[in-house]
């Protein structure tokens, strides 16, 4: 995804969509029997709001072109519908794989720019480093779910490790 190429961009009704989807699958995912069973119905509680997250940051003028690039890339695989655990085959469980990649986008552009670059777009109910902590606590299992040879399984294991 070209940032720089803003018409490549989800547009603001396209963004508002796709956020509005992941509320509403959120919560039929929420209230069903499965939902409420799933050790990771919690993490799966800020897919929506990483998601905006990444769609205002990568438009803000302050953040440098390399770092909207990396978040392009990151919301791209967001909304394309084959990723490494397609939603479209696992439910609302395969956004696993979008919160911990989003995570670890997130945390690289606050290591890069500092927190206040990031958390000025923040809209979650908790504060935002407390969620990055929860879901990196998390990330080893779900990227264990992960084909092991697959290359963001590999690149986030090997992130885990070189902390």
């Amino acid at each position: 995804m070209n940032v720089n190429n803003e018409e490549k961009l989800p547009d603001e009704q396209e963004q508002q969509d796709f956020y509005q989807k992941l509320r509403t699958k959120l919560v039929a995912f929420l209230g069903s029997k499965k939902g409420k069973s799933n050790k990771f119905t919690p993490y799966l509680m800020f897919v929506p709001d990483l998601f905006h997250l990444l769609i205002k940051t990568v438009t803000d003028a302050g953040v440098d072109k390399k770092s909207r690039a990396l978040i392009g890339a990151s919301i791209a695989y967001f909304v394309l519908p084959m990723d490494l655990m397609p939603e479209g085959l696992l439910g609302f469980g395969g956004y696993l794989d979008d919160v911990v990649l989003a995570t670890f986008v997130v945390n690289t552009i606050i290591n890069k720019l500092g927190p206040d670059a990031v958390e000025k777009h923040w809209t979650g109910d908790d504060k935002l480093l407390h969620v990055l902590q929860k879901v990196a606590e998390v990330s080893d299992e779900v990227v264990s779910k992960i084909p092991v040879k697959s290359p963001i399984a590999q690149f986030v294991k090997q992130e885990s490790k070189d902390k």
